[in-house]
């Protein structure tokens, strides 16, 4: 390549001489100015000597360094960058005591725990809006992380407590007529929603091999006993049996027949799922009331906000109603957040805080019931 290129130079070069000469013939001559009388200065050149014209040799150096560059980029060509040279570290003989006391000879031998989850820690940072809630791809099918928001104890709780609804409501057929249908909507609505999350949570949670079931046992009922009929009784009663079975360490006799995947839409509609929200607000605000009542309480508070987290997240899910809205998903961001602030504070047993988040919780929700209604 090397002889390519003085090839190539030496013809260019011969050509722009050629060309500078007959320039330098055909220049007319011009007579030179006096000298100056200033000491330390050249003579002028004389009539005689052939002058070459200044923006030649301009031309000349710009098409010598463009030439140069054409061929060095040609040269390049095909060829590897040239790695980087970096400078070696120092070998381990060479530290000082200090140096080698900060690294560990195995670390294998001294860290405990699972490997850190890095590609779950950054979708977590991602959410944003879901606070203290661990929004992460984990190991149940690529979902939500459930035990970021809600523990299996709340879940379980929440079973039991809404039992007693259902089996007041469907005491007789007087009592659910009377108006106890729309309680039994709300709290096998309720049973519905935590069967869901027990379906789909990455801890050990009670029932799990039931969830799916009695999830959608429990779904449909809660859907019809919108009114109260004969028929909606019968299936109220029917499903109660069920509970009680699911309880007592059974198994639903009934098996739902779904034809089609599962949707969170389906599991209640969003009235009865604002009404367990109003519920636990109240009770949430009635435990922050003062200190000693949350000290007594700190228990069922904490059952309350993370039933709220939970049904937050449910809520934004895909086809529920209002999930493409934004202005929704923010208000249900912002409880959301709220509620897992007021968890952690709980947890901490530091009250101020607590009051304080359960006090966002509520303006969250009153805000987003001046623009939306159940």
């Amino acid at each position: 390549m090397d002889s390519v290129m003085d090839s190539v130079m030496d013809s260019v070069m011969d050509s722009v001489m050629d060309d500078l000469e007959t320039d330098t013939d055909t220049v007319p001559s011009r007579q030179p100015p006096p000298p100056m009388a200033s000491p330390g200065l050249r003579s002028p050149p004389s009539s005689g000597a052939p002058r070459i014209v200044l923006p030649g040799v301009i031309v000349l150096v710009a098409i010598v360094l463009a030439l140069g560059a054409a061929i060095g980029d040609a040269a390049q060509g095909g060829r590897r960058p040239r790695e980087r040279q970096r400078a070696k570290p120092p070998a381990v003989k060479d530290w000082d005591k200090t140096s080698k006391s900060a690294f560990l000879d195995d670390a294998f031998t001294t860290l405990e725990g699972e490997r850190p989850d890095f590609v779950a820690s950054s979708a977590a940072r991602l959410a944003g809006t879901n606070g203290g809630a661990v929004a992460a791809k984990g190991g149940n099918g690529g979902g939500f992380r459930w035990s970021g928001l809600i523990s299996p104890d709340t879940l379980a709780d929440e079973v039991k407590e809404q039992r007693k609804v259902v089996a007041a409501a469907v005491a007789s057929a007087s009592e659910f007529k009377g108006g106890g249908y729309d309680k039994a909507r709300e709290a096998f609505s309720a049973i519905a929603l935590a069967f869901g999350v027990i379906a789909a949570h990455d801890g050990e949670v009670r029932w799990k091999k039931d969830a799916e079931n009695a999830r959608d046992l429990f779904a449909r009922v809660g859907f019809n006993c919108k009114v109260g009929t004969d028929g909606s009784f019968a299936e109220a009663k029917a499903r109660a049996a069920d509970l009680e079975a699911l309880l007592d360490g059974g198994s639903p006799e009934k098996k739902a027949d779904r034809e089609e995947d599962f949707a969170w839409s389906q599991v209640a509609a969003r009235p009865a799922l604002m009404s367990r929200l109003e519920a636990a607000e109240q009770v949430a605000g009635g435990i922050v009331a003062s200190k000693d009542a949350f000290e007594k309480q700190v228990d069922a508070l904490l059952r309350e906000v993370e039933i709220v987290a939970a049904i937050g997240e449910v809520i934004q899910q895909k086809a529920f109603e209002y999930h493409d809205d934004d202005t929704y998903r923010s208000y249900s961001a912002a409880m959301q957040d709220a509620a897992v602030r007021a968890r952690d504070a709980a947890r901490r047993a530091d009250y101020d805080a607590v009051r304080a988040a359960v006090g966002d919780l509520k303006k969250s929700c009153d805000t987003c019931h001046g623009d939306y209604r159940s």
